[in-house]
């Protein structure tokens, strides 16, 4: 039986987001946070369990930078820990805490949960990666938009696909002209295996890499990165997007960045909207109107 690595970190009840966060950055397989019954002046121990042991060192300094990112100080995290885990009690976790989330018109669940909701599309999804299982708010402002404004006459580019959640949810709606790429190998893997899972495979390319000048254009792009990414390549993302374009994946206090790199390419504040949940915000743009 495989084992998998945990790393336990005690934390102020504020800062589990940066925690987490910093978790997926060092390649987490999944997270959890013990959150039952636990007051706001309490830590919370927030967990990220991977297939490899981590040295303190370098999981300090990913969570000291997260940290900053979220406005906390490195004291924050009250005690680091490592421990082993069978491959069967993590999934038995999983599959205890984690509940089917409704976002717009989808219900994102696993693939053992039962979904009675006709009116409303169901996306399972496989217990492999913390972002992309529709309870972070990113996925869920990136689902909220698509559910809004995505027909499935559009053609789709998911930039940074991760479980693939996103491409699938297009897909869900009828899509079939659909681009997904990720720079990871293991999360395009999953990215295939969940489109497979919902019976997608064949309506959605998956690829190794990221976009570059030669990347045709597309009507609706989605880009569920960070802040760091999505700036460098923002040129690219609007070159790419014929109609729409959907940023998410930054920080509410990082409103001012995005806003300052629209404006250098003449995208003004009436041509984007601005979503908000909890610290998260997605910025949709209309890079020309749907004729």
């Amino acid at each position: 039986m495989r084992n998998w690595y945990a790393v336990d970190i005690l934390a102020e009840y504020e800062a589990s987001e940066a925690i987490e966060s910093a978790f997926n950055e060092l390649g987490a397989l999944g997270t959890e946070i013990d959150g039952l019954r636990k007051k706001k002046d309490e830590p919370l121990m927030v967990t990220g369990f991977f297939d490899e042991v981590l040295v303190d060192e370098t999981i300090r300094s990913s969570v000291d930078d997260s940290l900053a990112i979220y406005g906390f100080a490195n004291d924050a995290v009250k005690n680091i820990a490592h421990r082993t885990v069978e491959e069967t009690d993590w999934l038995a976790e999983w599959k205890k805490h984690w509940r089917p989330t409704t976002i717009g018109k989808f219900i994102i669940a696993p693939p053992w949960s039962e979904v009675d909701d006709p009116e409303r599309i169901v996306i399972r999804v496989e217990p492999n990666m913390a972002f992309g299982t529709g309870t972070h708010e990113t996925t869920q402002l990136c689902l909220k938009a698509i559910s809004e404004r995505y027909d499935a006459s559009m053609s789709v580019l998911d930039v940074g696909t991760g479980t693939g959640i996103l491409a699938i949810a297009t897909a869900k709606l009828g899509g079939t002209n659909i681009l997904a790429c990720d720079t990871d190998l293991d999360s395009v893997k999953i990215a295939r295996e969940n489109a497979v899972l919902n019976d997608v495979g064949e309506e959605i390319e998956f690829f190794d890499g990221s976009i570059d000048a030669a990347t045709p254009q597309f009507d609706f792009v989605c880009a569920n990165l960070t802040i760091d990414v999505i700036v460098p390549i923002l040129d690219l993302l609007l070159a790419k997007a014929k109609h729409t374009l959907l940023l998410s994946g930054i920080l509410s206090e990082q409103e001012p960045q995005i806003r300052e790199a629209l404006q250098k390419f003449d995208i003004s504040d009436s041509r984007f909207e601005i979503e908000r949940s909890g610290e998260w915000i997605s910025v949709i743009v209309t890079v020309s109107p749907v004729s």
